[in-house]
């Protein structure tokens, strides 16, 4: 992550299916991460083998009712999935 939080440019944009009429450039509704590409994994994890994994039973999107897309992962975590991966 090279930026957490910063305002999302595709809420301005009408040709965007993201597009939000209510949303400006002075009082945004939606924001992003800007991301920098470090490298692609060999393969995917999945949920079921994050869930069998002890060691990540506190993660908040293996808890009923939490989406990726919104769901912060604390460092420990992270190092562990990515460890998972390579």
């Amino acid at each position: 992550i090279v930026k957490p939080s910063v305002v999302d440019p595709t809420a301005f944009d009408k040709k965007s299916k993201y597009f939000d009429e209510k949303s400006t450039p002075e009082k945004p509704r939606w924001y992003c991460s800007e991301l920098k590409y470090k490298k692609k994994f060999k393969s995917g994890l999945s949920l079921e083998t994050m869930k069998e994994t002890p060691s990540l039973k506190d993660l908040l999107i293996l808890r009923r009712g939490n989406r990726l897309s919104i769901t912060p992962v604390e460092l420990k975590d992270a190092k562990k999935l990515i460890s998972m991966l390579v």
